[in-house]
């Protein structure tokens, strides 16, 4: 089994969705002896901002630069990560009710037109199905459904969209939410994903 583990949380060692990501990794290693496992931290080393630049270059037009040939390079490494993957861990934090900078940064080179998605003349299919994607997601706040502010989340709704675009139909969440609603909501949160990571890889 191939598995992908991306991390985004800009926190380091105080991250939680590190820490549950890591946790999750864990899980699939015990009960998974044959796990490959491809490490992707996207604050330690970002994947740059999808530019125009890139995509001339994806169209056959040779990069200006040295550093820009990397990027790109960089960035068809994550593609070609993705696509092996049969299950990809991603730690996404929520940042201003949406995910972090850096994950929208990796997300623009693996939705690509032709590799991970494609349009037909009965509209769009997901071309990356058949695999499983765990998303590690924290939260402040309470933003599930149900709740008064449910209406802020675009960050899980944003993610499950997305993956679903790219033809990936096997989406779970490991949440962890009201971390900084006080001590009690906190231990809730953390007991909530924690069990949810027990269950995976069953």
């Amino acid at each position: 089994m191939k598995l992908l583990h991306i991390d985004s949380s800009i926190l380091g060692e105080g991250s939680v969705s590190r820490q549950l990501t890591a946790k999750l990794v864990a899980a699939a290693r015990s009960k998974h002896r044959d796990v490959q496992v491809t490490y992707r931290d996207l604050v330690a080393q970002p994947v740059g901002h999808l530019t125009g630049l890139h995509l001339a270059a994806a169209q056959g037009v040779k990069p200006e630069s040295s550093a820009l040939q990397q990027d790109v390079n960089a960035g068809l490494s994550d593609l070609e990560s993705f696509l092996a993957a049969d299950v990809v861990i991603v730690g996404a934090p929520m940042y201003n009710f949406t995910i972090s900078s850096q994950l929208k940064a990796w997300i623009d080179r693996i939705a690509v037109a032709g590799k991970t998605f494609r349009y037909t003349e009965k509209g769009p299919e997901g071309l990356a199905g058949g695999k499983k994607v765990f998303i590690v997601s924290s939260r402040g706040g309470f933003y599930s459904q149900g709740t008064p502010t449910a209406f802020l989340d675009h960050q899980e709704t944003y993610l499950t969209n997305l993956f679903g675009f790219l033809g990936v139909t096997d989406i779970e969440f490991v949440r962890a939410e009201g971390l900084a609603a006080g001590d009690d909501n906190r231990a809730k949160g953390l007991n909530g994903a924690n069990g949810t990571i027990s269950a995976a890889f069953a």
